[in-house]
């Protein structure tokens, strides 16, 4: 049961931390020129498309700026509570 619980703790924090680097990846491109670093980053878009393309279809950019992280954040974090609580009873 807590192995469980700790599993979901880790899964979020880890979605987490990718979808933060991929809006400091949208904020500052580096060089790309990098294969090592190309390959982090077309991992880091590549688990975060399946999360933030659904949200983005729902609610599009509002003036330019892209909420779909912060709403990701949220949900991740509220669907990683309720799992929680369910496995808790």
């Amino acid at each position: 049961m807590f192995f469980l619980i700790n599993l979901i703790n880790v899964v979020a924090q880890i979605l987490f931390f990718l979808i933060l680097a991929r809006v400091v990846l949208s904020w500052v491109r580096p060089n790309s020129y990098n294969r090592t670093f190309r390959e982090i980053e077309q991992f880091i878009y590549q688990a975060t498309e399946p999360i933030l393309a659904p949200i983005r279809r729902i609610m599009p950019p509002m003036g330019g700026l892209d909420l779909s992280p912060m709403l990701a954040i949220i949900l991740v974090e509220v669907v990683a509570g309720i799992l929680r609580r369910l496995l808790l009873g």
